[in-house]
């Protein structure tokens, strides 16, 4: 993964950027309605970005004060390198650093794999989420 940048940015200065990608992602790739994504809850959230060396944003993924993360998404063609999982790991170590105890997500049930290889542990029911599976996963921070 040679020229990928991994940081918490600003919505106000990234919000175009971030909304496209991730308008992209979720509503024209898994057809989730764009009312459900457009949740009004991005203004106060911290968001991980990963750019490539030209600076185009491939990869983003928020928390809230709750500590629940959320909106991960890589561009398609860049899925595959562990870009998902930096993201990921920004966004951990963002909690970690402002003391939080533990971060959740609500995980679509393809991905419960990855999550759990992150150290995340799943809980609960089934559940669906804009017409997808989902499951709940926990990590809690030491």
């Amino acid at each position: 993964m040679v020229g990928v940048e991994i940081r918490i940015v600003d919505w106000a200065r990234y919000s175009e950027a971030l909304s496209s990608l991730r308008h992209t992602v979720f509503v024209e790739e898994q057809g989730v309605p764009v009312e459900l994504e457009l949740d009004g809850e991005d203004a106060a959230a911290w968001h991980a970005a990963a750019f490539s060396d030209d600076g185009k944003l491939i990869g983003t993924g928020r928390m809230l004060d709750s500590g629940k993360i959320g909106r991960m998404a890589v561009s398609q063609s860049m899925r595959g390198q562990g870009i998902g999982r930096d993201l990921l790991d920004a966004l951990v170590a963002e909690a970690k650093q402002l003391k939080f105890e533990e971060v959740s997500l609500g995980a679509q049930l393809a991905a419960v794999s990855f999550y759990e290889r992150a150290g995340f542990m799943a809980y609960g029911d089934v559940f669906l989420d804009a017409g997808i599976d989902h499951r709940m996963m926990k990590l809690v921070l030491g």
